[in-house]
């Protein structure tokens, strides 16, 4: 099936994997806490087992330099898609609070973008992501 919209991370690629994945996690759970259209149907097992519903379609990963993040932010930004950042400040919190204090401290062009989550239509996401490659 393809769908008209995508759903996409964008990752630095200088993060260790274990910081690759823990980011992918934060990222997704901000777009499928604002964006109930993302959310597909609860799911069941055979013996009537209730489990939570997940995204109506794919999350694909991509990665960038640096460059590639922040350029790719100023466009999801101009496009005012949703989107959710995680900065490598974050790594040194511990909580919701303190992390979201540390964007807050910080200038959206000052931002140090670790990754980003972004959703809209298919054709735009592909313009955010211009520069970026599918993670291996």
């Amino acid at each position: 099936m393809r769908f008209d919209t995508k759903i996409a991370v964008l990752l630095r690629d200088d993060l260790e994997p274990w910081q690759r994945l823990n980011v992918t996690a934060f990222l997704v759970s901000g777009l499928g806490s604002q964006l109930p259209e993302v959310i597909g149907e609860p799911y069941e097992d055979a013996d009537g087992v209730p489990y939570l519903p997940m995204f109506r379609q794919p999350v694909l990963v991509f990665e960038g330099t640096k460059e590639t993040l922040t350029s790719a932010h100023t466009r999801a930004l101009s496009r005012s898609l949703p989107r959710a950042v995680f900065t490598s400040d974050l790594f040194t919190t511990g909580n919701d609070h303190d992390n979201r204090a540390a964007v807050r401290a910080v200038s959206t062009g000052e931002l140090d973008l670790v990754g980003m989550a972004v959703y809209g239509p298919r054709n735009a996401v592909d313009k955010v992501l211009k520069g970026a490659k599918m993670h291996p």
